[in-house]
C-alpha cells in the first residue's frame, strides 16, 4: 500500500509537526498494511523521530494511540476551508492593490469631471 491523503488533506513532513497541530485530524501510513486517521493529542520530537499520540483511539485490539514516524515522513492534515480562503483573499487583495499601483495618471491628466 502507498498511502498519499485525500484531496481534501494536504501533505506536512512530521518533522514540521509542532503544538499548532495539536487537536487537528491527521492520516498518514504506519507501516506497509496500515493507514491511520486519528486527532492529534501530543507530538514529541528529537532529531530522527516523531512520536505521536492520537486521541481517543486506545483501548481497541487493534489500534494504538501512540506512533513513532521518521521526521521526513508524510502525514496528512485536513486544510483549512477557513484559511485558505483567506489566503486567497489576501493574495487577490495584493493583486488589486498592485494594479491600483500601476494605474498612475501623467501630470496634466484631469479625472473626467473634475474642474478645469
Amino acid at each position: 500500500m502507498n498511502y498519499a491523503g485525500s484531496q481534501s488533506e494536504r501533505a506536512v513532513a512530521a518533522g514540521e509537526l509542532d503544538r499548532s497541530h495539536i487537536g487537528q485530524t491527521v492520516s498518514f501510513q504506519a507501516n506497509e498494511f496500515t493507514v491511520v486517521f486519528g486527532r492529534i493529542a501530543g507530538i514529541a520530537r528529537t532529531e530522527a523521530m516523531v512520536y505521536l499520540s492520537l486521541d481517543g483511539v486506545a483501548g481497541g485490539t487493534h489500534l494504538k494511540d501512540e506512533y513513532d514516524l521518521p521526521v521526513g515522513q508524510d502525514v496528512y492534515l485536513q486544510v483549512d476551508v477557513i484559511t485558505n480562503a483567506e489566503s486567497t483573499i489576501k493574495d487577490l487583495f495584493g493583486k488589486v492593490q498592485e494594479n491600483l499601483r500601476g494605474a498612475t495618471h501623467k501630470p496634466g491628466d484631469r479625472p473626467e469631471g473634475s474642474p478645469s
